[in-house]
């Protein structure tokens, strides 16, 4: 690297040309056990929210996640989420032989906050529809998915559950919500 190349912002070309980068002092910040921190810097990351919900025993059951991956594989096709080990609804809702997962719209802010709640009727007012094999899935979303539950994987203070997808829907006209940096986004397209 010839330092007398740097740009403004203290990237320059290495010796063949090839890759523009630059030298950050002192590297990275150590990776901390400070949860508001962690919460923070992965909060940098925009993930689309979905609802994964489902009848159990006559009642509505789920909760939100931003940990939601579609495209786990594509053959079967399989989606993906991380769950908290303290959840109280996954004990629950993984019993249902069937979940619904609903990737939230830019309209479901006010929905995404009451299926977050501890305190409060997840399902007050919302509109939903539950499938024969009782997936609920959330009216007005841009993708419906059913799927079942194929595995869970400790990881940490979480699990990584690996569902397969058993039957969707999509609605391209309707935007998907957003959410970085503790706030909830549209997309600009």
């Amino acid at each position: 690297m010839n330092p007398e190349s740097e740009d403004s912002r203290g990237f320059s070309e290495d010796s063949q040309g090839r890759h523009r980068m630059r030298t950050v002092p002192g590297g990275v910040s150590s990776v901390t056990n400070d949860p508001v921190a962690l919460r923070t810097a992965f909060s940098a990351f925009p993930s689309g929210i979905a609802a994964l919900c489902a009848q159990v025993n006559g009642e509505p059951a789920g909760f939100v996640v931003t940990s939601f991956a579609v495209g786990a594989s594509f053959e079967p096709p399989m989606v993906m989420f991380s769950v908290q080990d303290s959840s109280r609804t996954w004990p629950m809702l993984r019993t249902a032989q069937r979940i619904g997962a609903s990737v939230l719209s830019s309209e479901h802010q006010i929905a995404c906050r009451q299926l977050s709640s501890r305190t409060r009727d997840r399902f007050a007012g919302l509109e939903f529809t539950v499938t024969a094999q009782d997936a609920l899935l959330l009216n007005d979303s841009p993708m419906w998915l059913e799927c079942e539950v194929l595995s869970e994987t400790p990881a940490g203070d979480h699990r990584v559950v690996v569902m397969r997808v058993r039957g969707l829907d999509t609605r391209p006209d309707i935007q998907p919500l957003i959410y970085r940096a503790h706030r909830f986004h549209r997309l600009a397209i």
